[in-house]
């Protein structure tokens, strides 16, 4: 017998240990069937769940269930990132605190390290993603860094490299002046902080100047030259004069570039190539000198005057607006606010530099990606995110692909004494180059020191989804299970991961890593705020599961899932979720106290089952013949079919809102209350075959509950878990007559049930009813709309009575009728009720000073005003003598 309440944490991780098996099965099965493939995106090595895994997570695994439930080899991929600047930190931390300076004890024991770490700690989220009830095989767990994705790496660099896409070069990047290395554009942010403009003059000739506005005095040391807008009648005439560099004797030009805004500021700039992104691309245009003059440390460097030499950037920022004012160089100051880029995991503010670094020259890939979406291979959801990934794609630049750390994928390129560069996917490989180049045996090549640098995290990632079947092998695996089939991922990496796994994809493959690419919204709090720590607005999926369940999260999150629309989280939506948790047991336990049993159900589940087999298709009453039965299964069978139709179009929240509505609304609010009091053998097997379906649709979303029950109530008996159980062959049948007039009366007891809230009658009320052609089939089910409608009797009339509230559904007409309680008195007074209710709401929304204080509260009115409009409506429509 099930428990009065379902007991989430009891029964949560029997269903994952039960699910194992089945899961693993799927994927090694040998039969030929259908493949759907999800390669899950890789949380870091040092993650735990947050809400934004959990999302992405639970859409993966409704549409890997679903798949599977109808046959398919369904693979969830699983795995994990190395995370190398993020690792490095942390373990770098630990050894600080034990004592330790990471950078003494050498790479080799520093790499060691990791691994040990990654041996202890790494990979908690996995498990914890399982928690959530991700169906996936952990036995296929793949990393970053494992000896096959390593390979594939070394394979990947050295092809692009003989290729002539990858390349050494000096170009501007992000520089951590604490990490000492570059950085990816992914983890820099930008922070609002207050500020400083200087206006700075720069002489020309004996006593004239151009004044220059900029937060950045430090950098003048490397201007290269002035910029001015050609079209620009202020400056036409300054155009290849010089003006000389302030506190130095350095003279530059001035300029005519596009790039300059005659409206902003005094419509002139200064041009430091080496030190700002906007100003490397100006340089590189007019063939500008690029002059470092910050150190790995980010203090300025012997390229300065002296007395600037050595300071880190704040202190030399202060000596140099001194040294300026000294001079009458400085016009003057201004407080400004403006974004100061930083790198979330140090914390140090980012210096744009030019280093020597490794590039991939990408527009040759880019374009190719760019055509594949073009030509429809890969699919957007939802559709606008093309544009985004379009817009990123045409104006890319070459990747900076080299990070000065250690943990990482070591760049395969080995050095002579002379410069000479050796790409090999083995030092054996690269000595074999050497001895060929100096045309020595191998046994006398000088002695080569392999680069010290490692790859961005994202080259190892770009991979993903074939090196995880083994490429570039050609497997069993990769070409049953390659391309895969949808890529489940945020907006933020569109550019980071999915465009260059597009990249990579067509490059080494020749085909689309996915075909398509579902964009999950961005988690919120329950007031639009973005989460952070420092709001203090993080919610703990973990706590969420632990106190109202996982199921109840991954309802709530889907239900969320609205395409193309941030979604707002608070506890009391899981809240809510748990409560309709709650509504799928307690149907469950009224199935139970009827008798009925999944062993012992109609067959509902395939098309023989009604005759559909045949060329006229079959009817529900082949099977039924009360009317009520008749009209739920036409109901499950709807449900089934449009379930299926939001999941083809990764519609999850539609999918959710539609499990909802048919447990809650047509089987319990209907049809249970219908036949609650009906002992007959048909109605407890309709009931129990309905139930049993539901199960099968609802599980891809909530499968803990519904695995549970299947088994509980016999589901499990003669066959295999709910897992594998299919839904999708729904029968093409002809609704009945029967079943026709069952809807079209639940519809006039709908009608009866919003008259109620309106006037706000809680009594028994009298039905009286307009002879029509359906009297007959009225009387005989009276039984069941008095329940629904909390009516106290049904009465057929070729004259309605005078009084009541008269109301029309489908062309008949019905009237109400309780005493006094419904009188055109009543009537009037509430429609001026409402109407006065609309009018203060109307006042109060269109303060704007109401809707910036209390955002809130406003949208709340906003939309009990259309409550209000919408009772108003009603109460219009009817007619109250």
């Amino acid at each position: 017998m099930l428990d009065k309440l379902f007991d989430h944490a009891q029964i949560e991780p029997r269903i994952v240990e039960k699910s194992k098996s089945p899961v693993a099965q799927t994927v090694k099965s040998n039969v030929k069937s259908d493949t759907f493939t999800i390669t899950l995106p890789p949380p870091n090595i040092t993650g735990s769940l947050h809400l934004g895994h959990a999302f992405t997570s639970v859409i993966q695994d409704i549409l890997l269930r679903f798949k599977r439930q109808h046959g398919y080899a369904t693979l969830g991929q699983p795995g994990i990132d190395h995370a190398g600047i993020a690792t490095q930190i942390i373990v770098a931390n630990q050894l600080r605190d034990r004592g330790i300076n990471w950078q003494r004890i050498g790479r080799s024991n520093f790499i060691e390290q990791v691994w040990a770490w990654k041996e202890q700690s790494g990979g908690t989220i996995l498990y914890q993603l399982v928690r959530l009830g991700m169906s996936i095989d952990l036995d296929r767990v793949r990393f970053t860094m494992d000896d096959e994705a390593s390979d594939a790496v070394l394979y990947a660099f050295t092809q692009l490299y003989k290729d002539g896409l990858i390349y050494r070069a000096k170009r501007i990047v992000n520089w951590d002046p604490i990490l000492k290395t570059a950085v990816s554009d992914l983890e820099v942010s930008n922070k609002t902080e207050n500020g400083k403009m200087w206006y700075i003059r720069y002489p020309m000739g004996q006593n004239d100047f151009i004044t220059i506005a900029t937060t950045r005095p430090e950098t003048l040391f490397g201007d290269q030259a002035l910029a001015v807008h050609p079209d620009d009648e202020r400056y036409k005439h300054l155009i290849g004069t010089n003006v000389r560099i302030p506190l130095t004797d350095r003279v530059i030009p001035i300029i005519a570039d596009e790039c300059s805004d005659p409206q902003k500021g005094s419509g002139i700039f200064k041009v430091t190539p080496a030190h700002d992104f906007t100003d490397f691309d100006v340089g590189t245009r007019h063939n500008l000198p690029l002059m470092v003059i910050m150190d790995e440390c980010g203090c300025l460097n012997d390229e300065v005057p002296a007395e600037f030499r050595h300071l880190p950037v704040s202190v030399a920022r202060d000596r140099v607006v001194n040294a300026l004012n000294e001079k009458g160089l400085l016009e003057k100051t201004e407080d400004i606010v403006h974004s100061v880029p930083h790198n979330d995991r140090s914390g140090a503010v980012i210096e744009p530099m030019v280093t020597n670094q490794w590039f991939l020259e990408t527009k040759k890939l880019a374009d190719m990606a760019i055509k594949a979406v073009e030509d429809g291979h890969i699919k957007f959801v939802p559709e606008h995110w093309m544009n985004t990934y379009f817009e990123w794609l045409r104006n890319i630049q070459p990747w900076c692909l080299s990070r000065q750390i250690w943990w990482g994928h070591q760049i395969p390129v080995w050095y002579a004494d002379n410069g000479k560069m050796f790409c090999a996917r083995t030092e054996e490989e690269a000595i074999r180059q050497a001895a060929k180049y100096f045309d020595v045996d191998v046994t006398q090549v000088p002695k080569l020191t392999r680069d010290p640098d490692v790859l961005d995290t994202w080259f190892s990632s770009a991979l993903w989804p074939f090196v995880t079947l083994g490429w570039p092998n050609s497997t069993d695996e990769l070409n049953k299970y390659y391309p895969t089939d949808v890529l489940v991922t945020g907006f933020d990496i569109i550019f980071f991961w999915v465009s260059r796994m597009i990249m990579f994809g067509l490059y080494f493959t020749k085909k689309v890593p996915f075909k398509v690419v579902y964009i999950n919204p961005l988690v919120r709090d329950e007031k639009g705020q973005k989460m952070s720590k420092s709001k203090g607005n993080v919610i703990d999926p973990l706590h969420l599961m632990n106190k109202y369940g996982t199921d109840a999260l991954r309802f709530t999150l889907a239900t969320l899932a609205i395409p193309g629309r941030d979604i707002r989280l608070g506890e009391s939506l899981v809240e809510s979720g748990r409560n309709f948790i709650t509504k799928v047991w307690n149907a469950a336990k009224f199935l139970e106290l009827k008798g009925g049993t999944f062993g012992e159900c109609i067959d509902i589940s395939a098309s023989s089952a009604l005759g559909a087999s045949n060329e006229q298709g079959g009817k529900v009453s082949d099977i039924v013949t009360l009317p009520l039965n008749q009209w739920i299964i036409q109901k499950l069978f709807d449900f089934k079919k449009q379930s299926k139709s939001y999941l083809d179009e990764y519609r999850i929240d539609l999918f959710a809102q539609s499990i909802y509505k048919f447990l809650k609304d047509t089987f319990c609010d209907v049809y249970i209350e219908s036949v609650k009091t009906c002992d007959d053998e048909e109605s407890k097997k309709t009931m129990a075959a309905v139930f049993a379906e539901f199960l099968k649709v609802a599980h891809p979303i909530m499968p803990f509950i519904t695995e549970f029950l299947w088994n509980e109530l016999g589901g499990g008996a003669s066959s295999s878990m709910l897992l594998l159980q299919s839904w999708a062959d729904v029968p093409d049948v002809e609704a009945t007559q029967e079943s026709t007039l069952v809807e079209y009366y639940v519809s006039v007891a709908e009608e009866i049930r919003s008259i109620r809230g309106i006037i706000g009658v809680k009594d028994k009320l009298a039905l009286f009813a307009k002879s029509n052609a359906n009297d007959e089939f009225l009387l005989n089910n009276a039984h069941w709309l008095k329940v629904l409608a909390r009516l106290s009797s049904v009465e057929i009339m070729h004259n309605l009575p005078a009084e009541g509230i008269r109301f029309v559904v489908q062309g008949q007409e019905f009237c109400l009728k309780y005493g006094d309680t419904i009188s055109a008195e009543v009537f009037e007074k509430k429609v001026q009720a409402l109407q006065g209710d609309i009018q203060r709401l109307t006042l109060k929304i269109g303060n704007e000073q109401y809707k910036q204080a209390k955002p809130e509260n406003w949208d709340a009115d906003v939309e009990l005003k259309k409550q209000k409009e919408w009772e108003l409506a009603k109460l219009q429509a009817y007619t109250c003598p």
